[in-house]
């Protein structure tokens, strides 16, 4: 399976941004809350990276009747600025249309979280070719499924520190039978804590879980720089068993990006189901195309380049010494 390694590279490449940043794997939209108050009003806050393309402008869009009643107040992060003001929105939220405009020269996505006055939760995910979201009446459950879906693909397919380690595993086992026992290991490993963190029954620090998560992709990648020995190592024994223990903590990493628009009241289990069938899509078009890349080019490439087959090892042994470089520096030194 090493003999791929260069062509499979290709792939990591097209599919994962790799940036060298301390979340490398977060999702990071621009984030609209919005919670209907007495009165006709309503409380806004807009949240947005600091860390925008350049002529990017992105703003929030209320329906036009809508009438700023208090000033907005910035308040910045380490890597976001959040801007809170209250409206008067004559006749409610209901049936009306919030958005973002701006997407398309931003190249970023928005989350949308809309608390009505009714305690009802209306959630989306804006887009380029989508920068408004419809306020029902009633909330669906097929658009809470779309949603979320759409998230859980988008998340997995943005993160390569997550796809890296999948990568990696690909490139450690050769057999398919155990391929499939040790990917499957892997998502139940992850479903499992990003389930009971989204229902608020294991709750870590997300930095401690960043550092522990690029050392995942780093331990990874020192195993498979190793010559084969006469006792195989517990990882190449049981790579399965490796996969389901990481699979806990990537799964907590996943878990952050949900954090950040929340679960919808009442359809909660809809919301995290179709969550983890997103992040399973998502995975299984990476493994597909990888797989694919790697048998059409693979046998080219190692015949004229032998040592082609390191390149992607020592590339992931890189890009995860940074990141577990860079989120140590996060969590010891905030201010750093």
């Amino acid at each position: 399976m090493r003999a791929l390694g260069a062509a499979l590279m290709t792939a990591v490449l097209a599919l994962g941004p790799f940036r060298g940043s301390a979340a490398a794997h977060a999702l990071s939209p621009a984030l609209l809350e919005i919670e209907e108050l007495a009165g006709e009003r309503v409380a806004v806050a807009w949240k947005i990276s600091v860390f925008q393309p350049t002529g990017a402008a992105l703003e929030p869009v209320l329906p036009p009747d809508c009438v700023a009643e208090t000033p907005p107040a910035d308040t910045a992060a380490t890597d976001s600025i959040t801007t809170r003001w209250t409206a008067h929105c004559p006749g409610g939220l209901v049936g009306r249309e919030v958005g973002v405009d701006g997407l398309a020269t931003g190249k970023t996505d928005a989350l949308v979280r809309i608390m009505l006055a009714d305690r009802r939760v209306v959630q989306g995910v804006l887009r380029a070719g989508e920068p408004r979201l419809a306020i029902p009446v009633r909330a669906r459950r097929v658009d809470v499924l779309r949603s979320y879906a759409k998230l859980g693909i988008e998340h997995i397919l943005t993160g390569p520190d997550h796809l890296l380690f999948v990568f990696g595993l690909l490139l450690l086992v050769a057999s398919p039978g155990l391929l499939v026992r040790t990917i499957t290991a892997f998502t139940a490993g992850h479903s499992v804590t990003l389930s009971l963190a989204a229902l608020g029954l294991a709750r870590l620090p997300s930095r401690p879980i960043e550092v522990g998560i690029a050392a995942s992709v780093f331990l990874l990648a020192v195993e498979l720089s190793r010559d084969p020995r006469p006792t195989p190592t517990l990882i190449r024994r049981a790579p399965w068993v490796i996969a389901g223990l990481f699979g806990l903590l990537h799964g907590l990493g996943f878990a952050g990006a949900l954090a950040e628009v929340g679960l919808p009241d009442g359809e909660i289990p809809t919301a995290l189901f179709a969550f983890n069938v997103g992040i399973e899509i998502g995975q299984l078009c990476f493994v597909g195309v990888v797989l694919a890349a790697g048998a059409a080019v693979a046998s080219i490439v190692t015949r004229r380049i032998p040592a082609a087959r390191w390149i992607p090892v020592y590339a992931m042994g890189s890009l995860s010494a940074l990141w577990c470089i860079e989120r140590t520096l996060a969590l010891v030194a905030p201010a750093w």
